[in-house]
């Protein structure tokens, strides 16, 4: 990993994705994070599959340390706090109260470390009238707005991963940087607050923007319709995306890919604004072309053409590209007893080095006697 934080020390009490994505974050960029899991189970993300290992689990929780305490108990809250005068970020997705019931608010964990960033990651915000209650994915996305944006009015039902989690993720370790360097000016720690309601609506700023600004209610096809977007099956079974955009260049090289050089001169195909108006009939045309060649064969036709477009891949094919295997996307490391552990790098490059490196994720409590020997060692110095 690229240790661009590796001075920074962050103790995530978090669960599922939420409070687990924004200390992986975190961690890859250089950042010891440790994880403080519940005795015995841990995560709950971590029985997903049956075990403790799930890939659900691993998803979210590699480049960590984990530590078993049962924070109800006098003796491990007692290490806990000690590891909290140690750190520089605390991170927790607990229900509003919850945390304070456990000892581990925000104010109880200052008066250990005034310098300590703490980050709470709610549902719906710490107060008001829905602050209390229970919210996931799908919960989220719907009450933002997003969901909306996903359904497919001809065939309701929610569809694709979890996304108002890992964006709400993404926000949190946001925060978290900014109020890091802020301290490194002032010296203060600060309290970061983020809720799936807030992270999944800013998420959402484009049908807010184009509500407020031009009463404009944007529905599931409303962006593709003006991006003209498209996917198109082809004769093998397998698809291709384009996105056209707006460049009339880009619409002439479909067009001599297609073998149609003389699309322009129906009316209904002639302008982007045209075109925006009668996407159902360009999806009927290209449809019935799409399916006379194999995706090999229109991706080398539209390639030749500077189309915009890409195979619309599996998973098992995406990272096997050349270019995504180019640019080293899929890194592996051991573990030295659940075996090979194979994911995705983190995508951000510093001076050109890509960050190569991980740790799998930690089995439960595999760290205990690490961290209890570090903290052992700083009560003796």
């Amino acid at each position: 990993m690229t240790g661009v934080l590796q001075d920074v020390r962050v103790l995530e009490q978090g669960t599922f994705i939420t409070g687990p994505a924004c200390g992986m974050l975190l961690g890859d960029l250089g950042a010891d994070v440790i994880k403080v899991e519940q005795p015995g189970t841990g995560d709950p993300f971590r029985a997903f599959k049956g075990g403790l290992y799930s890939p659900h689990f691993q998803t979210y929780n590699r480049n960590k340390r984990s530590i078993t305490l049962d924070t109800k108990q006098p003796a491990d809250r007692e290490r806990l706090h000690e590891l909290v005068k140690t750190a520089d970020v605390y991170i927790q997705n607990f229900r509003p109260g919850v945390a304070q019931a456990l000892g581990v608010g925000e104010q109880q964990l200052r008066a250990l470390n005034p310098r300590l960033i703490y980050c709470s990651i709610s549902g719906f915000g710490p107060d008001g009238p829905s602050a209390s209650r229970p919210s996931y994915d799908t919960v989220a996305q719907a009450a933002s707005g997003y969901l909306k944006l996903l359904v497919n009015p001809a065939n309701p039902r929610v569809v694709g991963p979890a996304i108002a989690d890992a964006v709400t993720g993404f926000y949190a370790a946001y925060g978290v940087l900014g109020a890091l360097h802020e301290r490194a000016r002032t010296g203060r720690g600060r309290m970061v607050e983020v809720s799936m309601l807030e992270a999944m609506s800013h998420w959402n700023l484009d049908a807010f923007t184009h509500y407020y600004s031009a009463g404009e209610v944007m529905g599931p096809f409303s962006r593709p319709r003006v991006s003209q977007s498209y996917v198109m099956e082809c004769k093998d079974g397998k698809w291709v995306a384009l996105h056209m955009s707006s460049p009339e260049k880009f619409w002439q090289g479909l067009a001599q890919a297609i073998d149609r050089p003389g699309m322009f001169q129906d009316p209904r195909f002639a302008t982007r604004e045209a075109r925006i108006e009668h996407q159902e009939a360009i999806i009927e045309l290209l449809s019935g072309i799409f399916a006379t060649r194999t995706r090999t064969e229109w991706c080398n036709r539209l390639l030749a053409q500077d189309v915009p477009h890409a195979p619309m891949y599996d998973t098992d094919e995406a990272l096997e590209d050349p270019q995504a295997r180019h640019l080293q996307l899929l890194v592996q490391a051991t573990h030295p007893t659940m075996g090979e552990f194979r994911t995705v790098r983190p995508p951000v490059s510093f001076d050109g080095q890509r960050s190569l490196s991980v740790l799998p994720p930690p089995t439960l409590g595999e760290h205990n006697g690490q961290i209890d020997a570090m903290l052992r060692d700083r009560s003796a110095a």
